[in-house]
């Protein structure tokens, strides 16, 4: 992404809105906490955000209110958050205009996950150039270029096309035949052990850059973005 996506979270629990905040600042968004329960639809039409965060169980009006509102202006992508698990509560959050729906207590990366998942499908071409890989690193796709904390990380075109082919299919599993084939025009010639010698490489690289795994294996199967 050349700019910075902006997230409208809607969450009256004040430390479960602290950890999202923080959370996703640590990924590149950035997070607006709606402030004035009774008037979130004009705190919407402020704020204009790229995808809002909508829990039920809110003060004066609830969730699916607020979304059949904010369903009058805009198609923004709406995620619902909330601890109300049961059949009917997710029929009515798509019936008011939800597009998906996580159940607390949840894994913060899985918020992370099905965020990611609405921003590619919502806005394709906005979101496809630049991969966020993880805190401060990004893959820019057209340029071809990794960037950690702003600084160019030096990679060879191999191992560029497998962090593009990686980045652009995940969190799927993309098999050792489809890197071996992406690489086989490639002025480097590519047998079986040296993909792994690349993935190796690679998977050093990003770890350099962040302090964790990113690259994981499925054995048998191929890699995956973490």
């Amino acid at each position: 992404m050349d700019e910075t996506m902006k997230l409208m979270l809607v969450e009256d629990d004040e430390a479960l809105a602290g950890e999202i905040c923080v959370f996703l600042a640590r990924w590149g968004y950035e997070t607006v906490r709606v402030q004035r329960f009774d008037a979130i639809l004009e705190e919407f039409s402020e704020a204009q955000p790229d995808l809002v965060l909508m829990d039920i169980n809110l003060p004066f009006y609830d969730g699916f209110y607020w979304c059949s509102q904010i369903r009058r202006v805009s198609e923004v992508p709406l995620l619902y958050i909330s601890s109300r698990g049961g059949d009917g509560d997710k029929i009515m959050a798509i019936a008011q205009g939800g597009d998906d729906y996580v159940e607390k207590p949840f894994r913060l990366e899985l918020l992370r996950a099905k965020i990611e998942a609405l921003l590619r499908r919502t806005y394709r071409y906005k979101v496809r150039e630049k991969h966020v890989l993880g805190p401060g690193l990004f893959y820019d796709s057209v340029t071809h270029t990794l960037v950690s904390d702003g600084e160019e990380v030096a990679l060879t075109k191999s191992e560029q096309r497998i962090l593009r082919r990686l980045a652009e299919h995940r969190p799927d599993v993309v098999s050792r035949e489809e890197l071996m084939m992406e690489l086989w025009d490639t002025d480097e010639y590519v047998s079986d052990g040296t993909l792994t010698t690349l993935v190796c490489r690679l998977r050093g690289k990003l770890k350099a850059a962040c302090g964790r795994e990113l690259i994981g294996t499925k054995k048998g199967q191929g890699y995956f973005f973490e």
